[in-house]
C-alpha cells in the first residue's frame, strides 16, 4: 500500500478558538496516560483551565515538538529565562 497523505479538517470550537491563559501547570502519570492540568493561579485561589490526556507515546511526541519550537524561538529572540518557582500550596498534592 502506497504512503498517502490524508488531509484532516480540524473544527475549533468557538468556546476555545480565544485560549485560555495558564501561568502554571501541573504534570502527572499513570502507566497508561499523562495528565497535564493547566491552572490560572491568582492568589488567594487557583482555578483549571484546561485538562489533557494523553499517551505515554504521544507525550513524548508533545516533548520532543516543545524542545525543537524552544530552539526555534531562542534562535530568533534570545534565551528564554525560566519563570519562577510559584511558592505556596495551590491545592493539589501528587
Amino acid at each position: 500500500m502506497p504512503n498517502s497523505q490524508q488531509e484532516v479538517k480540524v473544527h475549533f470550537p468557538n468556546e476555545i478558538v480565544g485560549g485560555v491563559y495558564a501561568n502554571n501547570m501541573i504534570v502527572t502519570h499513570t502507566k497508561e496516560e499523562f495528565i497535564l492540568d493547566f491552572l490560572m493561579v491568582a492568589p488567594p485561589e487557583g482555578r483549571v483551565n484546561a485538562r489533557i490526556v494523553v499517551s505515554p507515546g504521544h507525550m513524548k511526541r508533545i516533548f520532543e515538538a516543545l524542545k525543537e519550537n524552544i530552539s526555534k524561538y531562542e534562535n530568533n529572540f534570545g534565551t528564554i529565562k525560566a519563570a519562577e518557582t510559584p511558592r505556596g500550596e495551590i491545592g493539589f498534592k501528587k
